[in-house]
Formats: structure tokens, C-alpha cells, sequence
């Protein structure tokens, strides 16, 4: 099922983060009291509105507490960055990631409800849409337009097989570079090596079949 995404502000931060959450074939919502802002973002995203998030009424009229993710990505009024976030989980908003300006915006977001807290300084808005989209792949690094490097989390198909037996080279042409275990890095893991629960595996190769790879892990690891 496509995932459900609404994004709160459509400042660089908001903008960059649902295009590509949108580019990647889910649906995106994007809200923000500025016009001109969501006519500029309208054609990157499923639905655009203007409306302010910080009237009860209009985030129930929007169904919000329904979306897999609610992202306020407000950043230039704290204080209804922090009322949206509080009135989405006193509605029952399912995942609300907020991004804060300041540490001391971080902290009273976490302490209103926000399941996550961003700095943008420290988090793009693609890097934190390619981990909302695959859970799984903890962090990436882009070699070029058709390759990177992804940082994947062991699904339980893996557990107790080795790099041998997974055979990842042959079946997905992809290549393992290093396997992360008990915060230890293996570099060149040899093929008789084994998955162990919490491993995270580093593996090279195309966008293209990774994204096919990412597909198989997601599913396995909602079986765990």
C-alpha cells in the first residue's frame, strides 16, 4: 500500500523533503499558510492546501491523524510549530516528526508529543524522506546518478545465513562492502560470514536494485 505522507511548511526544509518523498511514488500533502508558497509546490506533491495547522478544526478537516507521517516542518513561527504538533497527537496523529530551529525548540517539541525531532542543519530533508520512505536503510551516500552506498538493516530472512548462502551478489547484483555488527565495522566480509541479529550490512550497486532490495528487506522485516 502507497504510504500517506502530510508535510507542514513549505519552507527549503519542507519543500526538499516532499518532493522527494513524492518523486519516490508516495502520497504527499503539503500544507502552509502561504499561498504563493504551495504554488510553487503543487506540482510536487498529490494535494496541496493552504491553512492554518494551528486551528483544531482544519486539521481534522484534513484527516491528518490518518497519514503514516505527519511532518511540521514549520520554521518560521515557533510557537505554532509547537501548537501543530500538539494539537496532531492529542488528535491521535499515528508518527509526527517536527523539525526545530534551536536545541531548547527541540526539547519542548518532544515534550509536546513529536515522535521525532529534526535539525535541519544536521538532517536534509532527502536523507530524512529516503529513511521515511525505507525504514530500513539507516544512511546512504550518493557516488553518482546511478550508484550508492546504503547502510541496511538485517531482516530476518538474513539472520543465521551467511554472505555465501544469501548469495546478495548473484540474486540482486549487488556487492556487501562491510557488515556493522555490536558497533564493530567488517570491513570485506568474507563469504562464510554470518548475519547476526542487529547487524546492519553495507552494500553498494545501483539505485535502481537497491530499491528492489530495500522492497525485500521492508517486507521481511515487518514479518520479525
Amino acid at each position: 500500500m502507497t504510504k500517506q505522507f502530510a508535510v507542514i511548511g513549505m519552507g527549503r526544509f519542507g519543500s526538499s523533503l516532499s518532493a522527494e518523498l513524492f518523486k519516490d511514488g508516495a502520497e504527499v500533502l503539503v500544507i502552509d499558510k502561504n499561498e504563493k508558497r504551495i504554488q510553487e509546490n503543487s506540482d510536487f506533491s498529490t494535494h496541496a492546501v493552504v491553512a492554518d495547522t494551528t486551528d483544531e478544526r482544519v486539521i481534522k478537516e484534513l484527516g491528518l491523524r490518518n497519514m503514516d507521517v505527519v511532518v511540521v516542518a514549520i520554521g518560521d513561527d515557533i510557537q505554532a510549530s509547537i501548537l501543530t504538533v500538539m494539537i496532531l497527537k492529542e488528535l491521535g496523529a499515528k508518527q509526527v516528526i517536527a523539525k526545530a530551529v534551536t536545541n531548547q525548540h527541540a526539547k519542548v517539541l518532544t515534550q509536546v508529543g513529536a515522535d521525532r525531532v529534526v535539525l535541519p542543519e544536521r538532517e536534509t530533508g532527502i536523507r530524512i524522506a529516503k529513511n521515511l520512505l525505507s525504514p530500513n536503510v539507516l544512511d546512504f551516500i550518493e557516488l553518482s546518478d546511478e550508484y550508492k552506498i546504503e547502510e541496511i538493516v538485517a531482516s530476518s530472512f538474513m539472520i543465521g545465513k551467511s554472505l555465501r548462502e544469501l548469495d546478495i551478489r548473484a540474486k540482486y547484483q549487488l556487492s556487501v562492502i562491510a557488515i556493522k555488527s555490536n558497533g564493530k565495522m567488517n570491513i570485506s566480509p568474507f563469504p562464510d560470514d554470518t548475519i547476526n541479529p542487529g547487524d546492519t550490512l553495507v552494500v553498494l550497486g545501483e539505485k535502481k536494485l537497491l530499491k528492489k532490495f530495500e522492497t525485500k528487506t521492508e517486507k521481511a522485516l515487518f514479518i520479525i
